[in-house]
């Protein structure tokens, strides 16, 4: 009852590009287990179509990528954080080329393509689907390695901290997490289980579902976010929600990423034929000087803007004008899906709307991914690092991944023998809950949440709309822990809770802020103020 049949050095919730870089630098010297909630490559790092930002051509330099980084982040960015992480790029290349993943070459070299925000050619590729070939290749080594125990079906459900010890002595330190093991029968007992470790790291991911359209996987429930919180970890800059300009728009096909790349290889954005007079007009001339090239946040509010002032759908991305082989050479896996839905994108322009895609605030932590709370990590799109600011640069997420993967795997090696072990803690009580008599209070609830947070806090916001959501989340925490409190947990109800939470931190975070910047836009205060400053939440 006190102590696991197993003892592990480190836990990792999270199996994607973060989790399993740090599991397998940590195997070196350690014992690890990585969890993942759903299966173990259904994370974000699998969608990831364009790639991995970093400097290897001859005309590019540190300086310029740094400079792209603070430009797209609004001056918001930790300096320190965008230095550490650019010259760590090329290196974490190069490890990901020895695992095997095949990056696109050209010649001698590796192929450069270029997105949004980027000054230069530096995102390296494999094809359109460069996520996936990294999620594989890490994937296939961490199977292959006898250190790193991998679980799917495990839903965290909190962290285990010093007051869950059997004999509490007062302390802050994270000793692991409570999950539910959906991939046993529901009916044993002991269906959550106290996993303890020596550390702990969340690469639990972002939290795109907390939007009603968001290009991020079902499993993006901000789970990370929530659980620190709850244990008394700082949460940062959660008000800049970034929002991909081009999600395919299809009734019937959700999630659908049109990736930057498409842009970045010549694509233009145009009215479609429903905007009358001006249907086929290039509009981004009327935004930006860099175009179709410009940040990601720039590009999301201009079609926003086109859409709302036009009472339409979507707009069109059209890359027909270039070589019908160019275009399936460079986008096989986009065209591919696009022709299973009657869309040739060589010869026609695919409809397209903004969607939420990528959480650039999260758990605040320094350059080894150290949280507040001793033991605790976290690492990719649930941290704060400093690296985004108030505006994601394109694929310097992949990046981010690696390198603090790297780094926070071996600031636990550094002191791995000095390591206390865990000691016994509870076990998960459920003697007072019982079997849940209304699933369809989930289900409303989570629709509900999702509804509000893009109406109220979406791409534009006002004080008004935030106003209302803040309400609406007063209102459902009261339901939602009050059936936390009487039923077994399921993963739906730990995923609404956490997204109540998550959707409660990024509506605190866009009140607090008096001025537009990067990805918040509010047009009460569309200025922006002299000073950069963060929004750091204290529990």
């Amino acid at each position: 009852m006190s102590r696991p049949a197993v003892d592990y050095d480190v836990i990792i919730v999270g199996s994607g590009a973060a989790g399993l870089t740090a599991a397998l630098v940590l195997a070196e010297r350690a014992r690890v287990l990585v969890l993942a909630k759903g299966a173990l490559d259904a994370g974000s790092t699998a969608w990831a179509q364009g790639g991995i930002a970093a400097v290897l051509d001859a005309g590019d330099t540190f300086a310029d990528h740094i400079e792209d980084t603070m430009t797209a982040g609004a001056d918001l960015n930790r300096q320190k954080t965008v230095e550490f992480v650019v010259e760590q790029a090329p290196q974490a290349i190069e490890r990901l080329s020895r695992l095997g993943v095949p990056f696109n070459s050209d010649g001698t070299q590796l192929h450069l393509t270029r997105e949004g925000g980027h000054s230069h050619r530096r995102i390296v590729h494999v094809d359109d689907a460069t996520g996936w070939a990294i999620q594989s290749a890490l994937l296939n080594a961490a199977r292959a390695n006898p250190n790193i125990t991998l679980r799917s079906g495990m839903v965290a459900i909190d962290l285990i901290g010093d007051r869950h010890r059997i004999s509490p002595e007062g302390g802050q330190k994270i000793w692991g997490v409570y999950a539910l093991d959906t991939a046993s029968d529901s009916s044993t007992t002991g269906r959550v289980q106290a996993l303890t470790a020596r550390a702990t790291i969340l690469a639990t991911g972002g939290a795109g579902r907390t939007y009603q359209f968001s290009t991020a996987p079902r499993g993006a429930t901000g789970d990370g976010i929530a659980m620190a919180w709850r244990a008394g970890c700082r949460i940062s800059n959660m008000e800049f929600m970034q929002f991909h300009p081009t999600c395919l728009y299809n009734t019937e096909v959700k999630n659908f990423l049109i990736t930057e790349a498409v842009r970045g290889e010549g694509g233009i954005l145009t009215l479609p034929p429903d905007a009358g007079a001006e249907a086929g007009r290039r509009f981004m001339p009327d935004f930006d000087d860099r175009l179709e090239l410009a940040p990601r946040d720039v590009v999301a509010r201009a079609i926003d803007h086109e859409i709302k002032r036009l009472g339409l759908d979507y707009v069109h991305l059209d890359i027909s004008h270039r070589p019908p082989s160019f275009v399936q050479e460079h986008f096989p896996t986009i065209c591919e899906r696009l022709l299973a839905l009657g869309i040739d994108m060589t010869r026609e322009p695919i409809p397209v709307v903004p969607a939420q895609h990528y959480t650039c605030g999260g758990v605040r932590v320094d350059l080894a991914g150290r949280a507040d709370l001793p033991g605790l990590y976290a690492i990719g799109e649930c941290s704060d690092t400093g690296l985004h600011g108030a505006n994601r640069l394109a694929s310097n997420s992949l990046l981010e991944c690696f390198v603090f993967g790297d780094a926070a795997a071996r600031a636990i090696l550094a002191r791995l023998e000095d390591m206390a072990p865990p000691p016994p803690v509870h076990p998960w009580d459920e003697s007072r809950v019982s079997a849940a008599d209304e699933e369809v209070v989930i289900k409303q609830n989570w629709t509900e949440i999702r509804r509000f947070m893009w109406n109220y806090v979406g791409i534009v916001r006002t004080d008004k709309r935030m106003e209302r959501a803040a309400n609406r989340i007063r209102l459902l925490t009261g339901e939602v822990q009050e059936y936390y409190g009487n039923f077994h947990v399921s993963q739906d109800l730990i995923e609404l809770r956490n997204l109540l939470q998550t959707a409660d931190l990024i509506v605190r975070s866009a009140r607090r802020r008096k001025e537009s910047r990067g990805l918040h836009f509010n047009a009460d205060y569309p200025l922006l103020n002299e000073i950069a400053r963060d929004t750091i939440l204290v529990p």
